[in-house]
């Protein structure tokens, strides 16, 4: 039982950073995909009309989705290359920092990341908003570190 006093409040998302190797460091203002889903397979075992056996196979992983405010072009060259036959495979990692930015406190590497999909910004001189860019990351394994 913890004791009187201590308290340990919920890890806050709005802190994060978001790392890829060999690239240029970019300010990202929302990142989700963090998602590993395991398919299972029912059985329908003979006589046994209580319950259906359920049984996991195979670990599927979502893509990695980052949006940020358009600063160069790295992303952009980076799938560019893609679309040109040249699949350039990036390892990275996603922390989260307590709210000080100081010590993390949550982290998943993905491992053999390539750009999917490239959304360019939505504009529109009515308004005086960011220009914002995402891309999405399908990559071969999610782990957690932290």
């Amino acid at each position: 039982m913890p004791k009187t006093g201590d308290r340990q409040d919920p890890f806050l998302a709005f802190r994060f950073e978001v790392t890829l190797e060999a690239m240029p460091v970019a300010g990202f203002s929302d990142c989700t995909g963090l998602q590993l889903e395991t398919e299972v397979q029912d059985y329908n075992e003979g006589g046994l009309n209580t319950h259906v056996l359920k049984f996991p196979t195979r670990t599927k992983q979502t893509n990695i989705v980052l949006k940020r405010g358009i600063v160069d072009r790295a992303m952009w060259d980076w799938y560019w290359l893609l679309t040109q036959g040249l699949t350039l495979l990036r390892s990275g990692s996603i922390t989260v920092r307590d709210p000080s930015g100081g010590t993390a406190v949550m982290e998943w590497q993905f491992s053999d990341a390539f750009p999917c999909k490239w959304l360019g910004p939505d504009l529109n001189a009515m308004q005086n908003s960011v220009a914002v860019e995402t891309v999405e990351l399908c990559h071969r394994g999610l782990t957690r570190t932290k």
